[in-house]
C-alpha cells in the first residue's frame, strides 16, 4: 500500500470516527468570518471556555456550600467565579478565540455563579429566617441578573463597548459575596441573626438586584490595553492594590465593590447636575 493511500485510508477513518461521535454527542457548528468570507467551523476553542467552566463549578461549588452552612467558603467561591468570569473574556480576545458559543455559554455560566449563587448563599445565610418576604427578596435579586443578562445579550452588538448598562452581574454578585464574607469573618454566622438586620440585609439584596437592570452606565474597564505599554507609575499602584488586598481581603474587596456599585448614580448625579441650567 503505497504512502498516498494510507493517508486516505486514515483520513476516511477519521470522518467515520467523527460521524459516529456525532451521533451520539452532537457536534457545534458556526459561522464565523475569515478574510471577508462567511465559513462554518466546527468544535469550540478550549482555553477560553476553560476559564469559563472553572466559573460555573466555582458557582455551583458557592451553593453546595451553603447549604453546608460554611458560607465564607461560599463567599471566596463567588469571588473565584468573578476572577475566573474575567480571565475568560480576556484570554478569548487576546488569543482571538472569541465565539458565539463562548459568548453563550459565558453568559450561562454568569446566571448560575452571579445569579443563583449570590441569591441562595445570601438567603440562607440572613434571609431565610424572614419567611416570604426574603424568598421576595432573594428571587428579585435572581430576576433582575436574568433580565440584565438577557438585555446584555440583545443589545451587545449595538452597546458601548467602554460602558456598562446598569451593574454589571459579577459585581453585584461581588458586592453580596464580599457582605457575606466580611460577617463570616467577624463571626457574625454562629447565631441566626436578629429579624432587623435580616431585614436590612434583605433591602439590600433587592437593591443591588435592581442595580443591574436600571439605566445608568457602569464604566467596564473593557478599553484597557492589556498588551500595550503604561506609565511605570500603573504597575507601582497596581503593587500598592495588592499589598492593601493582603492587609484585609474581605473588607478591601467589600469596599471595592460597594464603591463600584455606587459610582453609577454618583456619576448620573454629576452629570445632571453638570447639565441643568443654573437657577436665578
Amino acid at each position: 500500500m503505497s504512502s498516498e493511500e494510507s493517508d486516505n485510508k486514515t483520513g476516511a477513518e477519521s470522518d467515520l470516527a467523527a460521524v459516529n461521535l456525532d451521533l451520539i454527542v452532537h457536534e457545534h457548528e458556526e459561522e464565523v468570518s475569515e478574510n471577508g468570507e462567511t465559513v462554518r467551523r466546527r468544535g469550540v476553542y478550549l482555553l477560553p471556555n476553560l476559564f469559563t467552566t472553572g466559573a460555573l463549578f466555582a458557582g455551583f461549588y458557592a451553593i453546595v456550600a451553603s447549604m453546608r452552612g460554611d458560607f465564607e467558603t461560599a463567599a471566596i467561591a463567588i469571588v473565584f467565579a468573578g476572577v475566573f468570569d474575567g480571565l475568560d473574556g480576556r484570554v478569548a480576545r487576546l488569543t482571538n478565540t472569541t465565539s458565539k458559543f463562548g459568548e453563550q455559554y459565558d453568559s450561562l455560566s454568569d446566571m448560575v455563579s452571579f445569579g443563583v449563587a449570590p441569591s441562595l448563599v445570601m438567603f440562607n445565610w440572613a434571609l431565610v429566617g424572614l419567611g416570604k418576604l426574603g424568598l421576595a427578596c432573594a428571587f428579585i435579586y435572581i430576576a433582575c441578573a436574568a433580565l440584565r443578562l438577557a438585555r446584555f445579550n440583545a443589545e451587545i452588538e449595538s452597546s458601548d463597548k467602554n460602558y456598562f448598562k446598569g451593574l454589571a452581574s459579577p459585581a453585584a454578585a461581588g458586592v453580596l459575596a464580599a457582605t457575606v464574607w466580611v460577617c463570616s469573618d467577624a463571626g457574625w454566622t454562629s447565631e441566626p441573626l436578629t429579624y432587623e438586620l435580616g431585614l436590612l440585609l434583605a433591602v439590600y439584596t433587592a437593591i443591588t438586584g435592581l442595580l443591574m437592570v436600571v439605566n445608568i452606565p457602569y464604566y467596564s474597564f473593557k478599553s484597557i490595553d492589556m498588551r500595550g505599554r503604561v506609565p511605570f507609575v500603573v504597575i507601582l499602584l497596581l503593587v500598592i492594590v495588592i499589598g492593601l488586598i493582603t492587609v484585609d481581603p474581605p473588607k478591601v474587596l467589600l469596599a471595592a465593590a460597594v464603591l463600584y456599585a455606587l459610582s453609577g448614580p454618583a456619576r448620573l448625579i454629576w452629570d445632571r447636575n453638570k447639565t441643568s441650567p443654573p437657577q436665578t
